[in-house]
C-alpha cells in the first residue's frame, strides 16, 4: 500500500498546487505523510456529511474540490462546524487534500469533465493558460455540439445529464435558437462573459449566474445562457479525478480502492415554481 506522501505526490502531478490562484487554499489540510492509504473518497465539498461517509466507508483519504479553510483560520475548535470536520478527520486518521483552481485549469480539468457529462467535443480552453505552450490548459472550455440542437433541447440535455438538484436548470435566451458551439465553465462563471462572447459560442453553461450580469448579457448579444447548480457542474470532475487516480494506482500496483461520493452537498434543499410568470406581480 502507498503512503499518503506518495499519493499526494501523484495528485500534485495531476494538479500542481503552484497553478492555483493566489487567493486559493489548495493542498493537504491534514494527514500523516507516513500513513498507509487503502481507500480514497472524492467529493466536491469538505462538509461533515462527506467526512461521515468517509468514516463509514473506511477511507483513509478524502479529496475534495472545494477548500475547507479558504480564508484561513485561527482555530480548529470542534465547537465550530469546520473545526468539527478537522477533529473527526484527525481522530480517525483520515487525511484531507484539496484540488481547486489548480484542477479547474488542468488538462483534463473540471470543465473537461463537465463537457464530457454533456457529450460535448472539447475544442480549446475558453481562457487559455499563457504558461501552457500546448494551448490545452486554461479556464473553461469551448466545445462543439454534434448534431446541433435548439437551446431548449440543450437545456433539457443538461437537466438529464447533470446530477439532480433542487435548483434544476435555468435558461435565458431564445429557446428555439440553434446551438452548435458551447462554452462551459464548472462553478461560478459570470466573470467570463467577455471571453464567452469573444469565442463566438451560441450558449454558455455554467453556475451561480447573477441577475445583473445575465440581464446585461441578454441585452448585449443573442448568447443563450444555461445556469446549473454550482455543485452539479463540478461533481463530474470527481468521477474524472477518481479514474485518473485509479489509473495511477494500477500503474504502480497500489491496489487502492477509489470511490466517488454521490451525497448531494448542494446547499439548496427545495424549489417551488411560482404559480404564474406571466404579467405583473400579484
Amino acid at each position: 500500500m502507498p503512503r499518503l506522501s506518495e499519493v499526494i505526490a501523484a495528485l500534485d502531478a495531476l494538479w500542481p498546487p503552484e497553478r492555483a490562484e493566489g487567493w486559493d487554499a489548495v493542498g493537504t489540510v491534514c494527514g500523516d505523510p507516513d500513513a498507509e492509504i487503502h481507500r480514497v473518497l472524492f467529493a466536491v465539498d469538505p462538509v461533515q456529511d462527506i467526512v461521515d461517509e468517509a468514516l463509514k466507508l473506511g477511507a483513509d483519504l478524502v479529496v475534495t474540490h472545494h477548500p475547507l479553510y479558504l480564508r484561513g483560520t485561527t482555530t480548529v475548535a470542534a465547537g465550530h462546524f469546520k473545526g468539527r470536520v478537522v477533529h473527526t478527520l484527525i481522530k480517525h486518521d483520515i487525511a484531507l487534500h484539496v484540488a481547486h483552481t489548480n484542477a479547474d485549469t488542468a488538462d483534463p480539468g473540471v470543465s473537461d469533465a463537465l463537457a464530457g457529462a454533456l457529450d460535448l467535443r472539447v475544442v480549446r480552453p475558453l481562457v487559455p493558460d499563457a504558461s501552457d505552450p500546448s494551448g490545452r490548459r486554461g479556464l473553461g472550455r469551448i466545445c462543439e455540439l454534434d448534431p446541433p440542437m435548439t437551446l431548449q433541447e440543450f437545456a433539457a440535455r443538461a437537466a438529464a445529464r447533470l446530477p439532480a438538484t433542487s435548483q434544476g436548470i435555468r435558461v435565458a435566451g431564445d429557446l428555439e435558437a440553434t446551438v452548435r458551439t458551447v462554452a462551459v465553465s464548472g462553478g461560478s462563471g459570470d466573470s467570463l462573459f467577455d471571453a464567452v462572447r469573444a469565442s463566438g459560442a451560441d450558449v454558455f453553461l455554467t453556475a451561480d449566474l447573477r441577475h445583473h450580469p445575465v440581464s446585461e448579457a441578454t441585452q448585449h448579444s443573442p448568447l443563450g445562457l444555461v445556469d446549473a447548480a454550482h455543485w452539479a457542474t463540478e461533481w463530474p470532475w470527481c468521477e474524472q479525478a477518481a479514474a485518473q487516480l485509479d489509473e495511477i494506482s494500477d500503474r504502480h500496483g497500489w491496489d487502492l480502492r477509489v470511490h466517488v461520493s454521490k451525497t448531494v452537498t448542494d446547499p439548496w434543499s427545495a424549489h417551488h415554481t411560482s404559480p404564474s410568470i406571466d404579467g405583473a406581480p400579484n
